[in-house]
């Protein structure tokens, strides 16, 4: 028996976001990535426009092969005190948003397999109608975000507007696109993602600042894990 999916994404205008039905029977699955031990304010704004009516749900935090720190407590936190019924967590490794060379390449074939099995026995658990709540990794209070580079327009930008365009924060004005709000941007990096030259960056000083900041906790290859 094939099984029903439907994906949202609230990284996107708000003008442009579609809140999915959930029902009572349905199983969430709430991923958002985490920036520097922390989910992003914003995410966490759009995902309580979100009706749970009372579905089990799983979070998921994907953090760029240094640590999650408090971010997946805190995504269960947040869809339990919604109404969600949370019964499973999950940290996912990926390549890291900024300094691309931590994580590279992942999730990797081996990721795949890992998050393959953890992915039968969350279903399994859906199944069974077993709606526990894991005991997962984190403090309260909470740590405090660290600060994450923000990202302009560099040499080479020629003013096209598509990150402007497509900024889910709208902190770049398209006036101006090589500029940004430093007070509405999240740091989320889809701009350089997207940039069609290229052009669009922390800038050299901050990329060999964070190189060689991250460069001890993210020397080693961090693992998946499954809260169930």
């Amino acid at each position: 028996m094939g099984v029903e999916s439907l994906v949202t994404d609230l990284c996107v205008k708000f003008a442009d976001i579609q809140l999915p039905d959930i029902h009572e029977d349905d199983l969430a699955v709430i991923a958002m990535p985490v920036f520097a031990g922390r989910v992003p304010a914003l995410a966490v704004e759009r995902l309580r426009m979100v009706k749970p009516n009372g579905a089990k749900c799983v979070v998921v935090a994907v953090f760029g092969n240094r640590a999650y720190d408090d971010a997946l407590l805190e995504m269960q936190d947040v869809a339990t005190e919604m109404g969600f019924r949370v019964i499973a967590a999950v940290a996912a490794v990926a390549e890291h948003s900024i300094i691309r060379k931590y994580g590279k390449d992942r999730p990797d074939a081996d990721d795949e397999q890992t998050l393959r099995h953890f992915g039968a026995d969350i279903f399994n658990k859906a199944e069974r109608d077993d709606s526990t709540m894991p005991l997962v990794q984190g403090n309260h209070p909470y740590k405090k975000a660290g600060i994450v580079p923000q990202p302009k327009g560099r040499r080479g930008c020629n003013r096209c507007g598509v990150c402007a365009k497509q900024c889910p924060a709208d902190a770049i004005p398209l006036s101006d696109p090589k500029t940004v709000d430093t007070k509405k941007c999240i740091s989320c990096m889809k701009c350089v993602s997207i940039c069609p030259t290229g052009a669009r960056s922390i800038g050299f000083i901050m990329n060999f600042l964070a190189t060689q900041g991250l460069k001890k906790v993210c020397a080693t290859r961090k693992e998946n894990e499954l809260y169930i």
